[in-house]
């Protein structure tokens, strides 16, 4: 792969990443370059590869072929931990926090381990209320999670993710049955996640909020691009109504 000179360099690139499971090709020599805070689209049928995509790259799987670049080297082989100190982060469509904890306590954990946070603990306290209010859950920060809402659970994942102080930050279905109007809450915080230089790649079904949001997006089907460009390019596209559409 050549690139241009290194500030034109991408923040990630992906070359002919292939991954199998027994038989089944989940990825057929996918390359992808994502630029320093892009927004990034990702859509496709179930089945298509979106997720195995996201788990290698973010480290929960390893390519069989390819490779993956992160800020210029090669992370590859990295496990996820250490992807995550490099700056990649990722939100679940299922959020899992510490139940025993409150809000604040699970920011926390982020700060310790994922952004690796040196400060004192009143600092770091600090940082995660700050996280917490541009979520629009400080006054939530000592309210155990069982208490959430759905729409307060998906924010609260996104906190953490945010506390990891990431370049790139995979958001996965965060949007995934909520309201209409829980939707655009969500979406209005990535939009300005997006505008302080974090890239992000969503992962979503909900078409509205994908061509809000998107610069580019890419359509996967059977592990394979069939398109990728701009929203409304790539949802005018005969393959992507066929595969993703069902038209």
């Amino acid at each position: 792969m050549i690139l241009g000179p290194a500030q034109d360099a991408p923040l990630l690139a992906i070359d002919a990443m292939t991954r199998s499971f027994g038989g089944f090709v989940a990825l057929d020599n996918v390359s992808i370059e994502i630029r320093k805070g892009e927004r990034f689209g990702l859509i496709g049928p179930n089945g298509s590869g979106k997720t195995t995509l996201i788990n290698c790259i973010s480290g929960a799987l390893l390519p069989q072929k390819g490779t993956v670049r992160f800020c210029g080297e090669d992370i590859t082989q990295l496990p996820a931990s250490a992807r995550a100190h490099r700056g990649i982060a990722r939100s679940f469509q299922i959020p899992r926090p510490f139940r025993s904890m409150t809000i604040v306590e699970n920011l926390m954990v982020a700060l310790d381990f994922a952004a690796r946070h040196t400060g004192t603990p009143a600092q770091r306290l600090d940082v995660a209320m700050s996280i917490l209010s541009r979520m629009g859950l400080a006054a939530k920060a000592h309210v155990s999670t069982a208490a959430l809402s759905q729409v307060e659970l998906r924010k609260m994942e996104l906190a953490r993710a945010v506390a990891a102080s990431p370049k790139l930050l995979v958001s996965d279905e965060a949007m995934a049955g909520l309201s209409s109007a829980e939707v655009d809450e969500v979406l209005d915080l990535l939009l300005s996640l997006a505008g302080e230089d974090i890239a992000i790649i969503m992962i979503e079904h909900i078409m509205q909020a994908v061509m809000r949001f998107s610069e580019r997006v890419m359509c996967l089907d059977a592990g394979r691009i069939i398109a990728i460009g701009a929203p409304a390019e790539v949802m005018a596209n005969a393959r992507v109504q066929e595969a993703y559409l069902g038209t």
